[in-house]
């Protein structure tokens, strides 16, 4: 039999919900099965749907060695640190991720990821148990392994919950990126469509505005500077959807250099030869707090920056400063 009390971040989460974060490898109907025969919550069966709260006692009626099977290993938390902080407090902690890291895991990388890094730094500062049942320091939303710059984290369950509502609320936390995309831009766009996703393409795409498939999505972009054939962009996120800047400036025309997914192909050979650049160039390099609510109010006001890769900078300093 396992048993323990329910911890801080742990609490005002389903049972079922709880179990299944817990026992990472068993299969969610298992955790029912479970629930029914072989758990006791504060000594009394309970439902799928009954809420954790501080201090109660969870009884899981299996061995020692079922919990480590039905458990996925935690990943070292010995992670080389490769971000910058930008911003933290005992809430939440805005790191600047480096060009070609993940930052979550995949099924070619657990290990190393800009989530680990991040979990490794506050195990070290005392500020997370890696011992915990359910809940890990996690990332609001994810950059791609080669686009730089802010990303958010939560270092408690009660700031990961408030951060994801506002993401869903779209008002809080204005993202701010800089690129550039081929061609010259003579004004600013504000650019709106309907984006869909293929999920074993990894790949989106998009409509036009009046398009009825997929989700809608709105980009808007500021002229910053031109040349002759690139323009460099300060591209704000009015709705959060993945690939969606490089997807919608490619579909506007002005595809983001050297983005092998989405770009255009004789423009990626030109950059590819003249400036040596083989991959897309996206910096997520500011974040504005806005309208924030009661439990984050304090953070009204608060900008995020993340200083220019310096990459991105060489890249920059070739296109136009020789114009």
């Amino acid at each position: 039999m396992i048993k323990f009390a329910i911890a801080q971040n742990d609490e005002n989460q389903r049972l079922d919900k709880f179990l299944k974060k817990y026992l990472k490898n068993a299969s969610l109907s298992h955790v029912y099965k479970l629930i029914r025969k072989d758990v006791k919550l504060n000594g009394k069966r309970a439902k799928p749907s009954s809420l954790l709260s501080l201090g109660d006692e969870l009884a899981i009626y299996i061995s020692e060695e079922d919990e480590k099977n039905f458990k996925s290993a935690r990943e070292d938390p010995k992670q080389k640190r490769q971000f910058r902080i930008a911003y933290e407090d005992e809430n939440i902690i805005i790191v600047d991720k480096p060009f070609g890291l993940l930052t979550h895991g995949t099924s070619s990388e657990k290990k190393k990821t800009l989530a680990n890094q991040v979990i490794s730094y506050l195990v070290e500062k005392g500020e997370y148990d890696p011992s915990e049942k359910a809940f890990s320091p996690a990332p609001v939303g994810r950059l791609d392994r080669n686009t730089t710059g802010l990303v958010v984290f939560g270092k408690n369950s009660t700031a990961l919950k408030n951060l994801n509502m506002m993401v869903r609320e779209r008002n809080c936390i204005r993202k701010y990126y800089l690129t550039i995309a081929a061609g010259e831009i003579s004004k600013d766009l504000l650019l709106k469509g309907a984006l869909s996703k293929d999920p074993d393409e990894n790949r989106v795409s998009v409509q036009g505005s009046s398009g009825t498939g997929g989700k809608q999505i709105e980009t808007a972009a500021k002229v910053i500077e031109k040349a002759a054939k690139y323009t460099l962009l300060e591209v704000e996120l009015l709705t959060g959807r993945t690939h969606q800047i490089r997807a919608h400036l490619a579909h506007a025309g002005h595809p983001v250099i050297g983005d092998a997914k989405y770009g255009d192909v004789r423009v990626n050979r030109e950059v590819a030869a003249k400036y040596g650049l083989t991959t897309h160039i996206l910096h997520a390099e500011r974040l504005l707090f806005e309208k924030m609510p009661p439990y984050f109010e304090y953070l009204t006001g608060l900008e995020a920056c993340a200083a220019l890769p310096r990459e991105f900078g060489r890249i920059k300093s070739m296109i136009f400063d020789q114009c």
